[in-house]
């Protein structure tokens, strides 16, 4: 294969996610430790290119190591409570001046147009303003936060609006009042706050980690808000990991499809999770991402293109697309983002209490990952469950792999009388059977 221009591959891979994408609603919370260590010009370049790609942009940012310096350089040193700061007149003068000044920046880089950046040619129209209404935190813990607050509301019929004429709407840290005071607020709090009233497609949070890791350190790829949750007792209040993953959790409970916690220090994390199957980071959703379920009509075209590498080099009889669809409840398919990756399918002789275990395949992309075990642990049950007794395969190949399974060697004369008569002598395929007794 000629490999020279490596990129048009990934560029084709990548265009169902470009298509996937268009026309949907992102809001992406890039925090002030971005900005401060000079990966802000990245990211907006990479902005920049979702924008021109249809998507639709809200922009929340922290200013969290900006403020620290600027009060720092005043010799101010504020009260905090639980991650907070207590933002008195003094520490919330400092706020409003590092939001302005780093919205203005953000606003002065995304007007770029030189030939040589994303937005050559591309007018685009970055808008900001009282998009967020906040009330006091109060008193708390015998002490008066004074302007520190949470958010109230988020003016989401404005934002659309704004989305709706092409503009990329930038949310700083900040809430307004109905008594025309200003507020010091989460930047976490306000991306899930917005991303729940605008019905977000996704909230994607840009922090310090990489995502969430298991116990050995290897990177979880997506969890439900159940499986996540626990960790928020294990995390520092206030920590940029709990925000975060509160953040995410609560928008997941509330409705916002996928929540994606990325590292803003990986160059390619934003682009590389929203235009690769497998992602960068830790993906945070209600709906599994990776399920195991039965197959429809829907999936033959997936099947078929499962099934073809497998049947050319002569792992498995080749299927038509109408035997799949005569059979198709037979099947269970792994999808992953909407691709089939996995198959497997129980054809069941009633009269001898036996059932075949057929056709189960795993796409080359992913293997290794225990799915050939799920679908055949989710096929002894289903077996189980329609009452027979064992279970058999034919094979030519994997052998060994279902001997390590529970399945021992037999001969023709084991199995039913209606697969013994079907039987393909030339392929010459082992028999194996499994007691699915208790």
């Amino acid at each position: 294969m000629d490999t020279r221009f490596p990129f048009v591959d990934w560029f084709r891979n990548a265009s169902p996610y470009i298509n996937a994408h268009r026309g949907r609603t992102f809001v992406i919370l890039i925090e002030g430790e971005a900005m401060a260590s000079g990966r802000g010009e990245q990211l907006i370049q990479d902005l920049a290119l979702l924008h021109t790609l249809g998507v639709r942009l809200v922009v929340a940012f922290g200013i969290r190591p900006q403020v620290r310096e600027a009060l720092t350089a005043a010799e101010i040193t504020p009260n905090a409570l639980h991650g907070r700061w207590v933002a008195d007149r003094q520490v919330m003068t400092c706020i409003e001046q590092v939001a302005a000044q780093q919205r203005l920046w953000l606003e002065a880089r995304l007007s770029l147009g030189l030939p040589s950046t994303p937005l050559h040619g591309v007018e685009l129209s970055v808008i900001s303003g009282n998009l967020v209404t906040a009330k006091p935190l109060g008193v708390r813990d015998g002490i008066d936060f004074d302007h520190s607050g949470e958010v109230r509301r988020v003016r989401a019929a404005a934002i659309e609006g704004l989305l709706d004429k092409g503009s990329l709407v930038l949310l700083p840290p900040l809430g307004f009042s109905s008594t025309g005071e200003v507020f010091d607020l989460d930047a976490a709090e306000v991306a899930q706050h917005a991303a729940v009233a605008l019905k977000a497609d996704k909230l994607i949070l840009l922090g310090e980690s990489a995502g969430l890791a298991d116990e050995t350190g290897a990177l979880l790829r997506q969890l439900t808000p159940a499986d996540a949750e626990p960790r928020l007792d294990q995390a520092d209040p206030g920590s940029e990991l709990y925000r975060h993953l509160q953040a995410a959790c609560t928008a997941a409970r509330e409705g916002v499809l996928r929540t994606h916690l990325l590292s803003w220090r990986d160059h390619d994390a934003l682009l590389g999770e929203l235009f690769t199957r497998d992602g960068i980071g830790t993906m945070i959703t209600l709906h599994r991402y990776e399920q195991l379920r039965g197959a429809t009509l829907n999936d033959i075209t997936g099947l078929l293109e499962l099934l073809e590498p497998l049947e050319r080099r002569g792992m498995l009889v080749a299927r038509s697309r109408e035997r799949l669809e005569h059979e198709i409840d037979d099947y269970l398919v792994i999808e992953r983002d909407g691709m089939v990756i996995g198959c497997a399918a129980l054809h069941l002789f009633a009269d001898a209490r036996m059932a075949e275990l057929a056709c189960v395949a795993v796409h080359s992309n992913y293997r290794g990952g225990e799915r050939g075990e799920r679908l055949v642990e989710a096929m002894e049950r289903r077996a189980r469950q329609q009452g027979m007794q064992s279970l058999f395969v034919l094979t030519t190949h994997t052998a060994h792999w279902f001997v390590e399974r529970g399945f021992r060697t037999a001969s023709l004369d084991d199995l039913p009388p209606l697969k013994r008569e079907a039987y393909n002598h030339a392929r010459k395929s082992k028999v194996l059977i499994k007691s699915l007794s208790a």
